[in-house]
């Protein structure tokens, strides 16, 4: 007797259920530009909407037009597509750059052409989907190492087979915690077992550095981490990713980097748009300075508050409430004050580590981070005034 397919409609109502049940739930929100202050996005740096780069963006659109119409090895590598690549490879200090059209696709793209079966990669705990992903993609097993553990990472390394390449892994900042990977710790342990590093600095680009060239950048030279990996659509504010490093990487994700042979080049607008936010990231240095002051006063007042914050110098600051009907409370009264925040919930951290990732930028005037701070203190007040009425 031949047994009859599980039905697909069932299926997806199924795991609909599944997922409404657990309370994880998720629905994206439209947010109009002005009608919310915004602690939920990643524009670090206020860049997003600076008319220098809005401009930029159409004139080319006007150049080159819309799209760039093809891939790169087809006819879709433009001459401003060029010109990013030499500007983001100068901001880093490496030989060269290739851009790839989102963050995800960089970090698919690189591991994929990197790693097969026979290759040993070791991953903190931490680390971005999309590094998770782009190793399993590639069919390599990923070996995970307790969170910004030096000696969790050399113990592994040291237990693995020596007869296949090693890659070790990492973010640079990461995006639910907001700290900082020890480079130069991950750099010495890797070296000591003949692996390669790789770090997605997504989060660190534009923000850290003394030129904002993140947390690996020039500091960190090509034979300490070889593959370096950033994002332009955080503190630089436009869209897209880049890979750098050594000619021969950025050859060999050339030839074999799926995720790029055969995806489309990004707008040329956009990577006009980039450049233009380049300029200003070299030429306004007050933007990095004036976010690390709000930074600070945040941190400082979220303190006096007695709120519970990750200790994080970065613009990410997550405030961990546990529960995740909690977090989402929260986070409705705050937008009933007109504040958007990130409600992050398992699976993007592990359970009971439920939070509200705060991200702070340097167009946040004082009124703004006052509205914050009034905001959290009122739904921390409101817990108290609840738990006392339940009190017999």
């Amino acid at each position: 007797m031949v047994s009859t397919p599980p039905c697909w409609s069932a299926r997806l109502a199924q795991r609909a259920t599944e997922r409404r049940a657990a309370g994880l739930w998720r629905q994206r929100r439209h947010h109009a530009p002005g009608a919310t202050r915004d602690f939920a996005g990643n524009d670090y740096l206020g860049l997003a909407r600076e008319p220098c780069l809005i401009d930029a963006m159409a004139d080319g659109a006007r150049r080159y037009g819309t799209g760039a119409c093809a891939s790169h090895l087809v006819s879709g590598h433009l001459a401003v597509h060029e010109a990013l690549e030499c500007r983001l490879a100068e901001l880093v200090g490496r030989p060269r750059a290739l851009l790839f059209s989102t963050g995800y696709m960089a970090n698919l793209g690189t591991l994929q052409a990197l790693c097969d079966g026979h290759t040993q990669v070791f991953q903190d705990r931490l680390n971005h989907a999309s590094l998770l992903d782009g190793a399993a993609l590639a069919g390599a097993r990923s070996r995970r190492f307790h969170h910004q553990s030096l000696a969790d990472l050399d113990r592994l390394l040291a237990r693995a087979p020596t007869d296949a390449p090693r890659l070790v892994v990492t973010d640079g900042v990461f995006s639910m915690d907001g700290d900082v990977a020890d480079i130069a710790g991950l750099a010495s342990v890797s070296a000591r077992h003949s692996a390669w590093l790789m770090v997605d600095d997504a989060h660190g680009l534009g923000v850290l550095g003394e030129a904002g060239e993140g947390c690996v950048g020039r500091a960190h030279g090509v034979d300490e981490v070889p593959v370096l990996v950033g994002t332009l659509g955080k503190a630089l504010g436009t869209g897209g990713a880049f890979v750098a490093g050594s000619e021969a990487l950025i050859e060999h994700l050339i030839q074999f980097a799926r995720p790029y042979v055969y995806t489309t080049a990004q707008p040329p607008g956009v990577a006009a748009a980039t450049l233009a936010a380049l300029d200003i990231l070299a030429a306004e240095p007050e933007r990095r300075e004036r976010l690390c002051t709000r930074i600070a006063r945040f941190r400082a007042a979220a303190a006096g508050l007695g709120l519970p914050l990750m200790d994080s110098p970065t613009p990410i600051q997550p405030l961990v409430l546990g529960n995740g009907q909690r977090v989402l409370a929260w986070a409705a009264r705050l937008a009933e004050r007109g504040l958007a925040v990130g409600a992050i919930r398992e699976p993007t951290v592990p359970r009971g580590q439920a939070r509200l990732r705060i991200t702070l930028s340097a167009a946040h005037s004082d009124a703004d981070l006052d509205a914050l701070l009034d905001a959290l203190a009122a739904c921390q007040a409101g817990e108290g005034d609840a738990a006392r009425e339940a009190t017999p």
